[in-house]
């Protein structure tokens, strides 16, 4: 894996990242906007992922109806995601016809058209989507989770937006969202592949070099206060099986901390991906799972956290056994997060979770699309060192590290704990 790249900023802001890999005869193209559901206001919840959507409704010279045909007849694979801090698309095909995703980009740039016929259609794709995801008994209570979690800073509501603002937003709104974040001097393009890096940069640079620069970027800046103490919160629901959610305040990517922090989560509940096509490897080995589902507390336990700009959470989220009851769960969970506080951790444990993690992450470093992820997801919330320097720094955490984080972390005045009830069934907690 060559570690060598092309940086380079544009005079219309664009920032520009190009690195050649020649294993095979592929090339992945990705754009990446700095919008997210972390810049919407109240009214507009949902406007980054709807704009999204509109991005597949065509422009004067890509119509809808040919974008998806064009990208398949030429052996490519496209897409798009919308997170918290930012929005991207992507285009992976043979070195010969990546030409198609450099233009399409650059179109789809300043030339979407919003037609408010399709606005209107996609408002009902996007709330059934939404409607789609109420009917997850995890989706309602991580959401409840969340909104408790925030109440200042803009990470307090789903990607997807709330039901209010998706029935109420115009194709106005939409359309200024669109004009206002998606401009050269708010993206990132990155390169990954079969390519010589000046034929490719001077490409980029007729292409995107023109498009003029967008005065009106307007960043929130609404810092979360401190916590005051612990929440508990409880949804009910149809569904015969209770779920447990604990959250920690997790740092932002940027932050020293982060990295102990990884590695404790590893210890805890196995290996996250932060790669969203990383896959996972088993959490048998982790402290949770022998505690809690081999002691057949719950039926599973899953941990993760999110590189992010601004302090997030660490989700620990649990299937209850139907014989069990959430109060036990969480009590075996405080149980061996005191034991991470209160008792030395061995080297040989803390080697093991290194490594566990390091492999996650290596398994999702290695294709061609994962590497111009990479390249830009970094971007998004620190930079490429960030990425070439992620598995050093896991390496250096030690023993000490990951307690002190556990004790100034993972502490009861500062979680909040969800519990999803069904209100149907046979209900193992009355």
């Amino acid at each position: 894996m060559t570690e060598k790249i092309t940086k380079k900023t544009l005079s219309n802001g664009l920032t520009v990242l190009l690195k050649e890999i020649h294993t095979a005869p592929l090339i992945s193209f990705w754009l990446w906007y700095r919008v997210g559901s972390r810049d919407e206001v109240p009214g507009k919840t949902g406007v980054s992922h709807w704009v999204e959507h509109m991005q597949f409704k065509g422009t004067p010279q890509f119509p809808a109806n040919v974008l998806d045909k064009s990208i398949s007849r030429e052996g490519g694979v496209w897409n798009a995601f919308t997170f918290l801090d930012w929005t991207t698309y992507f285009e992976t095909m043979p070195a010969d016809k990546i030409d198609l995703g450099l233009r399409l980009e650059a179109d789809r740039m300043v030339n979407s058209i919003f037609d408010p016929e399709e606005v209107a259609s996609e408002r009902t794709v996007v709330i059934s989507e939404r409607e789609g995801n109420e009917n997850d008994p995890m989706f309602k209570l991580s959401e409840a989770v969340q909104a408790a979690a925030f109440r200042v800073h803009s990470y307090h509501h789903k990607v997807i937006g709330d039901m209010a603002d998706l029935q109420n937003m115009s194709r106005d709104n939409l359309f200024a969202h669109y004009k206002s974040y998606y401009a050269p001097n708010n993206a990132v393009i990155t390169v990954a592949g079969d390519f010589e890096t000046e034929k490719m940069l001077g490409r980029i640079e007729e292409l995107y070099r023109d498009i003029p620069a967008s005065p009106s970027l307007n960043r929130l800046s609404r810092p979360e206060p401190e916590a005051s103490g612990g929440l508990s919160l409880t949804v009910e629901g149809p569904g015969e099986t209770t779920y447990l959610q604990v959250c920690y305040r997790f740092p932002s990517a940027t932050d020293p901390d982060f990295f102990p922090l990884t590695v404790l989560d590893t210890l805890l509940s196995g290996a996250s991906s932060l790669n969203m096509f990383g896959g996972g490897i088993s959490n048998k080995t982790s402290r949770l799972y022998r505690a809690l589902v081999e002691k057949e507390l719950t039926i599973s336990v899953h941990g993760g956290a999110q590189a992010t700009i601004d302090p997030y959470l660490y989700n620990l989220t649990m299937i209850v056994h139907t014989e069990r009851k959430a109060e036990e769960v969480l009590a075996a969970l405080d149980l061996e997060i005191e034991r991470i506080q209160n008792e030395k951790i061995s080297t040989q444990e803390i080697t093991r979770a290194v490594k566990q993690a390091r492999a996650l992450f290596a398994y999702g470093s290695e294709s061609i699309t994962n590497q111009g992820f990479w390249l830009g997801y970094s971007e998004m919330f620190a930079d490429y060192d960030w990425f070439l320097t992620y598995l050093d720094k896991l390496a250096a955490v030690t023993p000490e590290d990951v307690q002190r984080v556990a004790q100034q972390y993972f502490r009861p005045q500062a979680r909040i704990i969800g519990t999803y009830l069904p209100v149907n069934g046979e209900v193992a907690n009355d």
